[in-house]
């Protein structure tokens, strides 16, 4: 058992109320930048819909995340090192910038230095790419609120695997938002993926990073990634992609994403796993067996035997007690309500959803029954406005079973709750009925509904003695070791050693992210730095200073 440390997340589909507050402000840290504009390291999807890039879900065409060859091994959908080396100077599997989006802003000077005339100056739009007038035709989030539109949804690829349980008519309508980050994955395909070695995974925490100093713009890890979670910034020629704030979570605070999110839809929180049996569970042939082997490679931080091969393998005693406390454990162990996203792409992702159970009181209301009633509740789950059958394709790989445990606990917890607030007796049975008891189903209610910051983000900090382990080394990569699932490039083992990186301070993220201007590549002022904003007060540069506009 080789015990390994991991942060990961879990959101609440239930609470997302798609207002893109968690994108804006991880664009506002982390891509304001020259060659960043079309890049979303956050994005918050409309489903059913096509997604940010159109339709990357659809692996056929993308080639993205791992597959088993023909001896039961695991292997790289796009191709292993041979075709990636004849392929290396022209990847055709990469989404164009049409299927992202071109970038724009508007001609805003010439509303300002247009002469009198007898017509209006219109602002008309010019792509932040060449500069030239260009026409909008689609952008990051073109179908929010669009679910169900005879001309959007159709292209979803999840939603053509279930065409026959799902009628797009306007009374069988349904949407939910999808909030989308790197997923931070225990066999990441975009690290085995690159040619030079410039992605590795932190042995300390997880996070996935791209040492900029050696990326060589190979491009690889875009078609790599099934989330399509790696970007290729075309003003330096360097790959991008979510770093989970790590100067942020290295000093204890949560993700700009989680501390801005308004619904408290995330949570954060360490998860023990056993690095040895990662390629074993991302192995295993039923693709629907993958959820429950993802689960079997985490590990239980309570138990006796964990913790002292924890302890032997360097993990600090506050990153057990934060294990111990990790709201992600509870969410999928304890309460079992989190599930990952397309465990078929055998990444194993490490962030979380608990999916969402639709707006089905009202329903059964308008039928003359309780909604809330449980057993009422319990018998709605497959006639639900969200087909479980779509969220089986996202979240299991087709299996409905365990989305229908999810949605069954939800609605207990539901029936079981609303007792309470009005006063009456708790119903044991509601609770033992999904494999709970009473405190149980009031404890994940704590959680969900009413947690505070504390138990919501459990984030041990970085350790001070392991501070040239992490600015020099990035902890090295957890995935090189005899027998791991990546980081032998295709040109060789040497290609996937852990590449030295800086880790840039606080004062020179600050400068970074003050991003050029498309046009000369000059500084812009006027930018606001939120990364190591810690939700209190005002940063600076938010409001002008003494009621008055300030200097550019």
């Amino acid at each position: 058992m080789r015990v390994m440390a991991q942060l990961a997340m879990v959101m609440n589909l239930d609470k997302c109320i798609g207002c893109h507050t968690c994108s804006v402000t991880c664009k506002q840290a982390w891509t304001n930048r020259a060659g960043t504009e079309y890049v979303w390291f956050n994005n918050v999807e409309t489903r059913p819909g096509q997604g940010y890039p159109r339709t990357y879900q659809d692996q056929e065409k993308w080639k993205g995340g791992w597959e088993l060859n023909a001896r039961g091994r695991l292997k790289l959908k796009a191709g292993g090192r041979l075709k990636k080396l004849f392929s290396i100077f022209a990847n055709p599997l990469m989404p164009s910038i049409q299927d992202y989006y071109e970038p724009w802003t508007y001609d805003y000077d010439r509303l300002f230095s247009a002469p009198m005339q007898a017509d209006t100056p219109v602002a008309r739009p010019r792509s932040l790419i060449t500069g030239e007038p260009t026409k909008i035709s689609w952008s990051a989030n073109w179908d929010d609120n669009l679910a169900g539109g005879p001309e959007l949804a159709p292209s979803d690829p999840v939603l053509r695997k279930v065409s026959d349980q799902v009628k797009l008519d306007f009374e069988n309508a349904f949407m939910f938002y999808l909030p989308r980050i790197c997923e931070h994955c225990l066999n990441p395909s975009c690290a085995s993926s690159c040619p030079s070695g410039a992605i590795y995974k932190r042995s300390e925490d997880g996070i996935v990073l791209v040492d900029q100093d050696r990326c060589r713009g190979w491009r690889m890890c875009v078609t790599g990634c099934p989330y399509k979670k790696v970007y290729f910034n075309h003003r330096t020629g360097k790959a991008e992609k979510c770093t989970f704030c790590f100067p942020r979570v290295e000093v204890g605070l949560p993700t700009v994403c989680s501390e801005t999110c308004v619904g408290r839809l995330r949570y954060i929180g360490i998860i023990l796993y056993d690095a040895d049996r990662v390629t074993e569970a991302a192995s295993v042939a039923d693709d629907k067996a993958l959820f429950e082997a993802q689960k079997s490679v985490m590990l239980d931080p309570h138990d006796p035997a964990v913790i002292s091969a924890a302890r032997a393998a360097g993990i600090p005693e506050d990153w057990l007690e934060a294990a111990r406390r990790s709201p992600i454990h509870k969410l999928i162990f304890e309460y079992g309500v989190a599930l990952p996203l397309h465990p078929e792409y055998r990444t194993m992702p490490m962030v979380w959803y608990i999916p969402p159970l639709s707006p089905v009181v009202d329903v059964l209301s308008g039928t003359g029954h309780d909604g809330e009633d449980a057993g009422n509740l319990f018998g709605a789950i497959d006639a639900l406005r969200i087909p479980v059958g779509y969220l089986a394709e996202l979240f299991t790989a087709g299996d409905p079973e365990p989305v229908r445990a999810v949605l069954r606990r939800l609605a207990a917890m539901r029936s079981y709750m609303r007792r309470l607030n009005l006063g009456q007796e708790a119903d044991e049975s509601i609770a033992a009925a999904v494999g709970m008891t009473g405190q149980g189903v009031e404890d994940m209610h704590r959680l969900l509904a009413l947690a505070p910051y504390a138990e919501r983000y459990v984030i041990p900090k970085a350790h001070a003695e392991q501070g040239a382990q992490l600015e020099e080394l990035g902890g090295g990569c957890s995935l090189d070791y005899e027998g791991g699932p990546g980081m032998g490039g295709p040109f060789g083992e040497a290609s996937g050693t852990p590449a030295p990186i800086a880790v840039e301070n606080f004062h020179a993220l600050k400068e970074r992210q003050r991003g050029g201007d498309l046009e000369d590549a000059n500084e812009l002022r006027g930018r606001v730095n939120l990364l190591n904003w810690d939700g209190k007060g005002t940063p600076d540069g938010l409001f002008p200073k003494n009621g008055r506009k300030e200097e550019p």
